[in-house]
């Protein structure tokens, strides 16, 4: 409805900004300013500011801006309306008078969810009685308890007759109300209304004031569709509604993580292990005005999928629906499950831990673009090169906002430089000299981030392939610094082998993969990670991957000692005297001498690293 100006004024006077955003956010008050950290996206240090006397919040940091109607609206997932009744309430104010249409159409609406509630709890009902017997089986069957059933409102709709028409045209609800509502079907051909729902477990879905609005129901037997949602309603829409999101928004900004899965009991398999901020599309893909809503909850929520060929095609599409719409601080994340895993699977296998770990391991959308194009053909002539250039950039032109579209591009050709250089780098070594086991990037380059993780990438490819070689090397791997995702995989591999030091290359996968770390293994099977580890390449023998592990190892801490020369350069530059240069010196004579050693050793022992290279 319209709300005169007036009234929306009354409120604002009436109702303080300051205390409205107070209850969310911790504000200290600055001159005529408050300030405090931003709800709308994750910060340390307070950027957003709340001006009473304007009437309006700003972020410095992420750019949200709004007054006190857009601040709950944005907080509590409701609409204009909804915050204008809600903010009323709060200043004691009457709504205004609605127009006789606004009238009709609100008593209409609130029919509608009358006969919606009251089918809930019919299909609740069902459940414990005699009839819903094979849906409390099912629901039993999954681990579900009483809580569970209670806290998402399960039910059932029995297969035969028409037994919640009959229930609550006795409760005074018109077929033509049922029809509307979705619960009933109306044949084109004039034959009588019947039960839409029949012989399926029910899940109630509710709009985000948490009012039940529409069902979907999983059929038991029968050849219908294995899942059924109600059709668009005046209180329904599917594109726009995610289920469970009204249990979900409140986790979430108590600081749970935005997890969208497949279904229903995806999401309410992961709320019982303790993420309750799961949610799930209703049968379709993620549209746009979903994905808006999430954004609203969460800077980057993220996208869990199978790890199968159909979940990779999922995260295509999700990834294509998402790019026009990026803006700053806004993305998402795609976390895959382990192949013929969904998440039911993985936490009665691995826990909650497992779950954890895929979570840890989502890559964010830059990150899956660049995977997905690289890897739908090789990039070995110059027009493949030329045309993976031009898929990312038409990538990056799809993204309207253009400070972002400006980011991908620049993500886009440094990835493409750091690619290509690999590879020439390693198309021009002459034959004979330093062992491409260690040539990872060159010489001069082993200090730099991405080389550094290069070279920890390089040693877990080659444990994955050689676990028996995880014993030799624990001590050399204890004094090695990895990033956190790779230190969690070596962890983890090490646990498995200190179990089971018998442990084959291929068991020893399946075991991290339900552990969580499908992405992360698949990555280090990428061209651009073994081009420089022959000796980490499927087939190789044991003592090539013997050998190449520990140059890696000596590459990675000669390394941090280039690191810590740079630092002691610079500390001499800035306290000159004859003690410190002299020191500086003899460093520096002894990292070189280190890394000419490790070329030296590379040289030496080029034919077994990589026996192959033979004329």
């Amino acid at each position: 409805m319209a709300f005169p100006p007036r009234f929306l004024d009354d409120i604002r006077e009436r109702v303080g900004l300051a205390d409205v955003v107070g209850r969310r956010v911790k504000l200290v008050r600055k001159g005529r300013e408050h300030s405090g950290l931003c709800p709308f996206h994750n910060e340390k240090t307070p950027s957003f500011t709340v001006n009473e006397e304007k009437g309006f919040y700003h972020c410095f940091g992420c750019g949200a801006h709004g007054d006190i109607f857009s601040f709950v609206q944005n907080t509590e997932s409701l609409n204009f309306p909804e915050s204008v009744e809600q903010l009323a309430g709060v200043a004691g104010l009457a709504m205004p008078e609605q127009t006789p249409e606004e009238r009709e159409r609100e008593k209409k609406n609130v029919g509608l969810v009358e006969a919606v509630e009251a089918a809930a709890k019919w299909f609740s009902a069902q459940l414990r009685a005699e009839s819903g017997k094979k849906g409390l089986d099912y629901i039993t069957g999954r681990g579900l308890d009483d809580a569970t059933i209670g806290r998402f409102r399960l039910g059932f709709a029995p297969g035969k007759g028409d037994g919640l028409k009959q229930a609550l045209i006795g409760q005074g609800f018109s077929e033509d109300v049922l029809v509307e509502a979705g619960l009933l079907g109306r044949p084109d051909d004039g034959r009588a209304t019947y039960d839409r729902f029949r012989g399926r477990v029910i899940f109630p879905i509710a709009d985000r004031r948490g009012r039940v609005v529409a069902f979907g129901g999983r059929i038991l037997d029968g050849d219908g569709a294995k899942y059924l949602n109600s059709p668009e309603t005046p209180l329904f829409h599917k594109g726009r509604m995610l289920y469970n999101m009204n249990l979900a928004a409140p986790a979430v900004h108590e600081g749970a993580a935005l997890i969208v899965v497949e279904g229903y009991m995806d999401v309410i398999a992961l709320d019982r292990a303790g993420f309750h901020g799961a949610v799930a599309p209703l049968g379709t893909a993620l549209t746009e005005d979903q994905i808006e809503g999430l954004w609203k909850q969460a800077d980057e929520p993220i996208l869990c999928f199978d790890g199968d060929e159909a979940g990779g095609r999922a995260a295509a599409r999700a990834a294509d629906r998402a790019l026009p719409l990026l803006r700053p601080a806004k993305s998402l994340g795609f976390a895959m499950l382990p192949p013929g895993q969904d998440p039911d699977d993985l936490l009665a296998g691995g826990g909650p831990a497992a779950m954890r770990q895929v979570l840890d391991n989502a890559v964010p959308l830059s990150e899956l673009l660049w995977s997905l194009e690289l890897g739908l053909r090789p990039v070995d002539t110059p027009e493949r090169k030329a045309d993976l250039q031009r898929r990312l950039d038409a990538r990056a032109r799809q993204i309207e906002d253009q400070t972002v579209q400006g980011n991908y591009r620049s993500a886009f050709r440094e990835r493409l430089w750091t690619h290509f250089q690999a590879v020439r780098q390693q198309a021009g070594r002459p034959r004979g000299r330093v062992n491409p086991a260690i040539r990872i990037g060159g010489r001069s380059l082993v200090s730099k981030a991405t080389l550094r993780r290069r070279g920890q990438q390089v040693v877990l490819a080659t444990l994955l392939g050689h676990p028996e070689l995880a014993d030799e090397i624990s001590d050399s791997l204890s004094h090695a610094e990895f990033e956190p995702d790779l230190d969690k995989l070596l962890q983890a591999l090490q646990k498995q082998m200190a179990a089971n030091p018998d442990l084959d290359s291929e068991t020893l996968k399946r075991h991290l993969s339900q552990e969580g770390f499908v992405t992360l293994m698949g990555a280090l099977c990428a061209d651009d990670v073994l081009v420089h580890a022959a000796f980490a390449r499927r087939g190789a023998s044991v003592e090539a991957a013997r050998i190449g592990l520990r140059e890696v190892l000596a590459l990675i801490f000669q390394g941090r000692r280039r690191e810590e020369l740079v630092a002691t350069a610079r500390y001499t530059a800035e306290n000159p005297d004859d003690e410190s240069e002299k020191r500086f010196l003899a460093f520096r004579k002894d990292v070189e001498l280190g890394e000419s050693q490790i070329l030296e050793a590379g040289d030496e022992l080029d034919g077994a690293g990589n026996g192959n290279d033979g004329g």
